[in-house]
């Protein structure tokens, strides 16, 4: 399932998620003009790791997840908070990779872990909500809307089991970062209660705002 839409409206502009996934292509960019010597040449990997990938579709899928959801968790948190919670979830993302791959020599890198800790953060923010996604049959695209806690906790149970599987049947090639995603979307769902803002906070929703056929939290 590819998500297409969040249907919970925003009162705040996403300045933070613009500007996590400019830095992310930026980074991107700049990670192709580097030598293997100069890539290697990092001494904050538990740090840097969020900002780099593995190639172009690496970065297209992790900056959608991104922008689709990142900008009601930022809405709800606040700019400063969000992008606190973003870089906590990204180094959670990091050290449960290493603490479950710690003989690894293979490099981890992709904003994956952060972003998980965003999903984890919707579903607990908005269990109810409606997701619209995007399932591909053959060359045939249908879309449905699922409950947000179906979608990404689909999504966890995924992770889960092919962590599982990864430490059962370890593996000496290169793969996918499961405990990173792990780590992230636990640190999301914990840190999320302790960071969001009071409901006083939040400006009142004006009459034109939303998305049609849904309420303010994504419910139809």
């Amino acid at each position: 399932m590819i998500p297409i839409r969040n249907t919970v409206p925003t009162r705040y502009q996403p300045v933070v998620t613009w500007m996590l996934i400019a830095t992310n292509c930026i980074v991107f960019l700049l990670q192709n003009s580097l030598s293997p010597v100069e890539l290697a040449a990092d001494f904050l990997p538990f740090f840097t790791m969020m900002f780099l990938h593995g190639g172009w579709l690496h970065l297209i899928l992790n900056m959608w997840t991104l922008w689709v959801f990142g900008p009601t968790v930022e809405d709800r948190l606040g700019h400063g908070r969000y992008l606190a919670f973003y870089l906590a979830c990204g180094l959670a993302a990091s050290v449960a990779h290493f603490v479950f791959n710690p003989t690894s020599v293979v490099p981890a890198l992709g904003a994956s872990g952060a972003i998980a800790g965003v999903l984890g953060s919707y579903m607990r923010l908005f269990p109810l909500a409606r997701v619209v996604v995007l399932v591909p049959i053959i060359f045939i695209p249908l879309f449905f809307e699922v409950h947000a806690f179906v979608f990404v906790g689909l999504w966890f149970l995924l992770q889960v089991l092919q962590g599982t599987v990864e430490l059962l049947l370890p593996s000496s090639g290169g793969g996918v970062a499961w405990w990173a995603h792990i780590g992230g979307f636990v640190a999301g769902l914990v840190l999320c209660p302790l960071l969001v803002q009071s409901e006083r906070r939040y400006r009142a929703y004006y009459p034109d705002e939303g998305v049609l056929g849904f309420d303010t939290a994504g419910r139809p």
